[in-house]
C-alpha cells in the first residue's frame, strides 16, 4: 500500500490544475479516495453529511412520477377507444392509427393492452418533444455560461407532459416548454435561482396564448369531434346534481378514470407518488398538509356562507380533493424545492395560502374553474417574502429573550 500511495502521488503533479492530464482529474481524485484513507479519519459525528445531490433528487421525482404516468398511458387511450365505440370509428387517423392497425393492438376500451398503447401513442410525442425542447435550452445557456448540463429538465419535461392534453399541438408543447424553461428558470441563472416553477410558467403560457387548445370541453380526449364535459365544467354550470345526472362518482374521480390532463386525473396514483417523496424527504409534508388545510378551511367558510347562488361555493371538500389537478399540483407541483418556502413555518403559510388560492380561484371565478396552476404561481411569487417575514421573526423573538 505503501508503493501504491507513493505511486498515486508521483502522478498528483499530472492531473492537478495546469498538468498535462487536468482534464482526467476528476478519474484521479476517484481511484485516489477509493485506494487511499488518512491515517487519522473522524471517529464521531462532528460533521453534517448528505449523500444526496441533484441527480439523486431528480431520480427520486422521476420515480415517484412513475405512477402517475403509466396510469396516464392507460387512461388517455381509455377515453379515447371509449369516445370511437361511442362515436362509431373504427380507427384513428393519421399516424397513430397506421402504427395500431399495423401491430393490430386494436380498440377495444375494456383491453389494457389496447387502452395502454393507445394512450402510448399520444403520451410519448409530447413527451419526446418536450425533452428536445428542454434539453436544446439547457445545452444552449450551459454552453453560454460554460455551466454544466443538469438533469432538472428531466423533471421539468416529464411534469409539463402530465400536465397537457392528450391532444394538444406539439408545436404548442416546444413553444410552452421553450418558455418554461427560458423565462420560468433560464433568464434568472438556471437551476436553484428561478422563483416560478417552470412546468406551470410553460402551462400558464400555453393556457392564456392558446385557450382554445388547453381549455374546454373538447380538448381533454384524443378523438375529433368529441366533447365531453369535465366534472369541473358541470360543477361550475350545474352543481352536485349536475355531476349525478352524468353518473360521475367521488371514487371514479378519486381512482382518476375521468377526462383530463394526461396525468392529473388520478388522486391515488398522485397519494402514491407523496408517500414516496416524503419517506424519501424530497419533497416536504408541511407543504402537502399546508395546501389540505387551507382548501378544506376555505371550502368549509364558503359551504357555510353561500346561500345557494353559487354552484361552486357548495362543493365539499372531499370533492375539491379529486377535481382537476389539485392533487398533482400538492404532491409535484407546490413541493418544488426551489419556487417554494423553505422554512418550516414558512411552507405551512405558503401552501395554506395555495389552498385558500385554489378555492377562492374555483368559486369566484366562473370563467377558470381549475385554478390550481395559478394559486401555485401566485404562491411561488410571494415564497421569497414569506420566508423573510418568518426568518425576522425568529430574530425578534431571540433578540427580546436575550434582552
Amino acid at each position: 500500500m505503501r508503493m501504491l500511495r507513493r505511486f498515486m502521488d508521483d502522478l498528483h503533479p499530472l492531473f492537478a490544475k495546469g498538468g498535462r492530464f487536468e482534464r482526467f482529474a476528476a478519474v484521479y481524485e476517484i481511484i485516489d479516495t477509493v485506494l487511499y484513507t488518512p491515517g487519522t479519519v473522524t471517529r464521531g459525528a462532528p460533521h453534517v453529511r448528505d449523500g444526496i445531490d441533484l441527480k439523486r433528487l431528480m431520480i427520486i421525482v422521476v420515480l415517484a412520477a412513475v405512477p402517475c404516468t403509466l396510469y396516464a398511458l392507460w387512461n388517455a387511450g381509455f377515453q379515447a377507444n371509449s369516445a370511437m365505440a361511442e362515436l362509431g370509428i373504427a380507427s384513428v387517423a393519421g399516424w397513430r392509427g397506421i402504427v395500431l392497425d399495423f401491430f393490430g393492438t386494436g380498440y377495444d376500451p375494456d383491453s389494457l393492452w389496447a387502452c395502454f398503447w393507445h394512450g402510448f401513442m399520444y403520451f410519448m410525442p409530447i413527451y419526446i418533444v418536450t425533452l428536445a425542447a428542454g434539453g436544446f435550452w439547457e445545452v444552449l445557456f450551459a454552453a453560454v455560461r460554460n455551466h454544466e448540463i443538469n438533469e432538472g429538465f428531466l423533471v421539468t419535461s416529464l411534469l409539463f407532459a402530465l400536465i397537457v392534453p392528450p391532444n394538444i399541438p406539439l408545436w404548442q408543447v416546444a413553444v410552452g416548454m421553450s418558455f418554461g424553461v427560458v423565462i420560468g428558470k433560464e433568464v434568472f441563472g438556471g437551476v436553484g435561482k428561478n422563483f416560478l416553477n417552470p412546468a406551470l410558467t410553460g402551462r400558464a403560457f400555453l393556457f392564456f396564448a392558446y385557450p382554445g387548445q388547453i381549455s374546454g370541453d373538447a380538448v381533454w380526449t384524443a378523438v375529433d369531434g368529441f366533447s365531453g364535459a369535465t366534472a369541473l365544467s358541470l360543477l361550475n354550470t350545474g352543481g352536485m346534481d349536475a355531476l349525478a345526472q352524468a353518473d360521475i362518482s367521488w371514487m371514479q374521480m378519486f381512482i382518476g378514470n375521468v377526462q383530463g390532463s394526461l396525468g392529473e386525473t388520478s388522486v391515488l396514483m398522485c397519494l402514491i407518488g407523496a408517500a414516496f417523496l416524503i419517506y424519501t424527504k424530497v419533497a416536504s409534508w408541511r407543504i402537502m398538509a399546508g395546501v389540505m388545510l387551507g382548501m378544506i378551511v376555505t371550502t368549509l367558510l364558503f359551504n357555510f356562507i353561500d346561500g345557494g347562488s353559487n354552484p361552486m361555493a357548495a362543493v365539499p371538500w372531499h370533492w375539491h380533493l379529486v377535481l382537476g389537478g389539485f392533487a398533482f399540483g400538492m404532491v409535484f407541483m407546490a413541493t418544488d424545492p426551489v419556487s417554494a418556502a423553505t422554512t418550516n413555518a414558512g411552507r405551512w403559510i405558503y401552501g395554506a395560502l395555495i389552498g385558500f388560492m385554489v378555492i377562492l380561484i374555483r368559486v369566484a371565478n366562473p370563467a377558470f374553474p381549475e385554478g390550481m396552476m395559478l394559486a401555485i404561481l401566485f404562491a411561488n411569487v410571494f415564497a421569497p417574502l414569506i420566508d423573510h417575514f418568518v426568518v425576522w421573526t425568529n430574530v425578534r423573538r431571540r433578540v427580546r429573550r436575550n434582552v
